[in-house]
């Protein structure tokens, strides 16, 4: 294994992704999450390179593939660690459902026996490593909660207690490992230490979060005070039939906040008992003593590095998200912005986000983490008017509260995280004088509060995937939606869509709702000319469409006219605050003096698809070095890419962008010729 950081994360991402085509793009954006370098292309080629040449060395040569676009690693799923882990837990599961809970212990200890330190200890991870460390790690605790749980079924409380002491030391503030210590050690006839474990968890919620713990918790301090026999709670872990009711306990499933769940998301209050209920059965001789109830976490899905994924359960309903009471105890906010009166089309791009962010308990919802929909584009497109429309038809979904932010990502002074943290907390009435300091404490209360709850957060403007790293809700009731102009390929567990400018007929449904259908129908010859000659984008044709509101004398032809003979088209794509031209200056200005240079120049390409190497061979450029460049503006949407039929990748101005970039260009050539060298140079 090479000692460079960098080497390393290019064969762990493969290695993670193996068997499958891991693409160029995804490597470098993991390898340089903000801005490549020029070079990065070839610096990825020598690392691969390397790793082939260390392959070669071993007799593994035949293990590293280049595919179109980027490599393969493949190598059988049984020699891997997480593999094997994986189907240990998942037979540990088969065999729980199957009623063996001695088999399923054995082979819950043979999967965390794989581990032999946190996942990826001595690797420096980007985005896409990162959510993969978070969930190996995510999933591994789960599968020792469940050993835990099944361990204590078989009666071996006392051999647990000193691993869940070592565990509730190093999470602190865990409710479900505090429940499960308290059980134990109850079980073992040490009900005086179960009652102080609850007394310390609950000082230390108080004085760190300003809670409470959860009623379940709560609930079983009380059983142990009045010394009253309490009956086992459900399995957490069989699955039901069909999914229950919100709010309504599951035959399964007794309904239960999660293990991170906040302590004022309690559970719906219970029906009265029966007035004489029938004594339980005696257990058999040697069966272990019946069990205190105890908050178990909801069941929570597997990932699927390896070839298949683990058994799921789903999620049980949100215990109290129905009771209006504790949602009112830490805010409800309310804060989307008004919505873009007549929202036209995209219908398919809202379909697709409304199914990916869909609340967890519908079909197929679910998971471990929140729901996360990304909106990228070039300027002006409409992101931000689709996520607001799209956010506020899923309002009914998430009644505990939405939540909405500008993080101004395409200007020079993007909005701080922390700063936006604090605002949410505030709207989740956090007192100030609770509020923390450092933005990683602020994320991690932001969590808390958001836990067990259904809420949206929408973040438009988003600079990066770094930007938002500590704003993401972690429970999967929740859902974030994130607009930006850059891909954002970091968030892998997102669902992205990309918005170009919308079909003609959509584009002249812009221009109809704010011109008048009448004058379109009236027209529709110069209504096509205005739509194409502006490239159908959706705000040149809102400033557009406005003038003609605000002039109805002017015939569509007369402005048609006006606009295809115009040298600067920009210049009337523009009404009041609507300008086209200032939202490609943001993206421009967030260029490299290099990337700016090659910008530029290539408006002299005309709108047609070109490579990367007719690229080079205009500007004088290795293709290795402009590749680079080409992938930044691609990412950046001020290009757009597409594979031909004959494999090569190509790259092409959609009409305004190379309208602004030929403005650019000029404006840099008009001084003399000087700058023409600056320019080729750039």
């Amino acid at each position: 294994m090479p000692t460079a950081p960098k080497p390393r994360q290019v064969i762990s991402l493969l290695m993670l992704r193996h068997n499958t085509v891991v693409q160029a793009s995804e490597l470098i954006d993991e390898l340089w999450p903000e801005l490549p370098p020029p070079s990065a292309v070839t610096t990825l080629q020598t690392y691969i390179y390397k790793f082939r040449k260390l392959l070669l060395k071993q007799g593994l040569g035949n293990l590293l593939h280049t595919q179109p676009g980027g490599y393969s690693l493949t190598v059988p799923a049984s020699s891997l660690d997480v593999s094997r882990f994986e189907e240990q837990a998942e037979e540990g599961q088969k065999l729980l459902q199957q009623g063996d809970s001695a088999g399923a212990s054995e082979s819950f200890g043979r999967a965390l026996a794989l581990w032999r330190g946190p996942a990826l200890a001595d690797v420096e991870t980007g985005g896409r490593l990162f959510s993969y460390v978070t969930r190996l790690e995510e999933l591994r605790f789960r599968i020792l909660e469940l050993r835990i749980e099944v361990d204590l079924e078989t009666g071996r409380h006392r051999e647990l207690i000193s691993e869940l002491k070592s565990l509730v030391l190093a999470h602190p503030l865990h409710e479900h490992l505090h429940g499960l210590l308290m059980l134990a050690l109850h079980r073992s006839g040490r009900r005086h230490e179960a009652l102080e474990v609850y007394q310390s968890l609950r000082q230390k919620m108080i004085d760190e979060l300003g809670l409470e713990p959860g009623k379940e918790l709560a609930r079983l301090q009380h059983t142990l005070l009045s010394d009253s026999p309490a009956e086992a709670p459900e399995p957490a872990r069989r699955p039901r039939a069909e999914p229950a009711p919100p709010h309504a306990p599951s035959p399964a499933l007794a309904p239960s906040p999660g293990p991170d769940a906040p302590p004022d998301t309690a559970p719906a209050p219970a029906p009265a008992p029966a007035p004489a209920p029938a004594p339980a059965p005696a257990p058999a001789v040697g069966s272990p003593p019946s069990p205190v109830p105890v908050p178990v976490p909801a069941p929570t899905p597997s990932l699927s590095f390896g070839p298949g994924p683990l058994t799921t359960h789903p999620a049980p309903p949100v215990p109290g998200a129905g009771d209006p009471e504790l949602r009112e105890s830490i805010g409800t906010p309310a804060q989307l912005p008004a919505g873009l009166a007549g929202l036209v089309g995209r219908h398919d791009v809202l379909k697709e986000l409304k199914a990916a962010l869909r609340e967890p308990d519908g079909p197929g919802a679910d998971g471990t983490a929140a729901r996360i929909g990304v909106v990228t584009g070039p300027p002006g497109v409409g992101k931000s008017a689709v996520a607001v429309h799209l956010a506020h038809m899923l309002r009914p979904r998430f009644t505990d509260g939405q939540l909405y932010a500008d993080l101004r990502g395409s200007f020079p002074d993007p909005r701080d995280p922390a700063e936006v943290l604090r605002g949410f907390l505030r709207a989740l009435e956090v007192p100030t004088s609770r509020m923390p300091e450092s933005l990683e404490e602020c994320g991690a209360l932001f969590r808390s509060r958001t836990a067990g709850r259904r809420v949206l957060v929408l973040l438009d403007d988003v600079a990066s995937s770094a930007q938002i790293r500590h704003l993401l809700p972690a429970d999967p009731r929740c859902a974030l939606l994130v607009t930006g102009r850059r891909r954002m390929t970091a968030l892998v567990e997102a669902k992205r869509v990309e918005l170009y400018p919308p079909p003609l007929e959509e584009a002249l449904e812009i221009l109809a709702a704010l011109a008048g259908r009448r004058r379109v129908e009236r027209e529709p010859g110069a209504a096509h000319r205005i739509a194409e000659l502006l490239g159908r984008h959706p705000l040149a044709l809102r400033c557009v469409g406005g003038r003609l509101a605000a002039r109805p004398g002017l015939s569509l032809t007369a402005l048609a006219d006006q606009l295809d003979a115009t040298p600067r088209i920009l210049d009337v794509a523009r009404l009041g605050e609507l300008d086209v031209r200032s939202r490609f200056d943001a993206s421009y200005a967030g260029l490299t003096h290099a990337g700016q240079g090659v910008f530029r120049l290539l408006s002299m390409m005309g709108e047609t698809p070109f490579s990367a190497a007719q690229a080079a061979e205009l500007l004088s450029r290795p293709v290795p070095e402009l590749e680079a460049v080409l992938e930044v503006l691609a990412d950046n949407h001020l290009l757009v890419t597409d594979h031909c039929a004959d494999g090569v990748g190509r790259y092409a101005f959609d009409r305004l962008t190379r309208a602004y970039a030929k403005e650019r260009l000029e404006e840099t050539l008009a001084p003399g010729a000087s700058a023409v060298e600056e320019v080729a140079a750039g």
